[in-house]
């Protein structure tokens, strides 16, 4: 409750001043070498509805939806933003239970549970504006903190690095950004463990009209090593998914809504997410001339 109060309130702060929206793509998980303009801060609210999900750490298979799965982009600068995201709540409808290394605690009967999502702490960097035929590129580096509870059977409770390098080009009315990178992601299952993955990403925005926009991404990550259900490194393996969807403008807001695929047999089968997205002035005195 404390995490869900904390981020209302900033919810509330942001509303005081608002300017016009700038950079960064929800529904997409790929990030643009764009910042945020200095002393605005961009706040995205979004839900997802996510079939057939699944939980090797707690041999845990469902339908998942998340609640709030918020994110906070602050411009400290031409060249520097700080990002804070994570999800409220996130919900699983149980389908399946395997035997696995964690026996969750599950409620109604063992048919649900429910836990908060994991809060990412990040800083990303433009290194090089585009310029001609040069595409923009940018540096994200951050931590994914152990904010879940594994016994709840949904979240990992590891502490995770990561770090990508951002490139971004426009041609015409399309623009493509991607991201190449490593994690580091701490075994679940086991002491003095990581697996190193590999990070990978490509998106798209087609403006069709002033006032929409069609996107699509591919993006995921690439284990290095082998992590069977049966591994301490259980968990961490390779994942991707794709997302296409639009990007409406209306009443000052960006809304969004996107359909969501699988690509490997440990992801999602479908999805759905929607969302909405607004930039403000002002952050705790940050938009202030003085």
């Amino acid at each position: 409750m404390r995490v869900a109060r904390v981020t209302l309130l900033l919810v509330v702060l942001c509303l005081f001043n608002s300017c016009p929206l700038t950079a960064q793509q929800r529904p997409l998980l790929t990030q643009e070498a764009e910042v945020v303009t200095p002393k605005e801060i961009l706040v995205q609210v979004g839900f997802e509805f996510l079939q057939d999900a699944q939980f090797p750490l707690s041999g845990l298979t469902g339908d998942l939806t998340r609640v709030g799965a918020l994110a906070f982009h602050l411009g400290m600068s031409r060249s520097v933003e700080i990002q804070v995201e994570g999800t409220v709540r996130n919900f699983l409808s149980v389908t399946q239970q395997r035997p696995a290394f964690i026996l969750p605690t599950l409620q109604n009967n063992g048919t649900a549970t429910n836990d908060f999502g994991e809060l990412t702490l990040a800083t990303k960097l433009k290194l090089l504006p585009e310029r001609g035929k040069r595409p923009a590129v940018g540096l994200r580096f951050g931590v994914e903190l152990p904010t879940t509870d594994e016994r709840r059977g949904l979240g990992l409770n590891t502490t995770n690095a990561f770090a990508a390098v951002l490139v971004q080009k426009h041609f015409g009315r399309v623009n493509t950004f991607g991201h190449a990178g490593v994690a580091i992601l701490e075994a679940p299952a086991g002491l003095f463990s990581q697996n190193d993955v590999l990070l990978l990403g490509w998106a798209f925005v087609l403006s069709v009209h002033e006032r929409l926009n069609i996107v699509g991404e591919i993006q995921g990550r690439k284990s290095t090593r082998a992590t069977p259900d049966t591994s301490p490194l259980v968990g961490t393996g390779s994942r991707g998914e794709a997302r296409l969807g639009v990007q409406i403008f209306t009443g000052g807001f960006r809304w969004d809504v996107a359909a969501i695929a699988g690509l490997t047999r440990r992801d999602v089968e479908t999805g759905l997410s929607f969302g909405v997205s607004k930039t403000f002035r002002g952050f705790f005195g940050l938009g202030r001339d003085n």
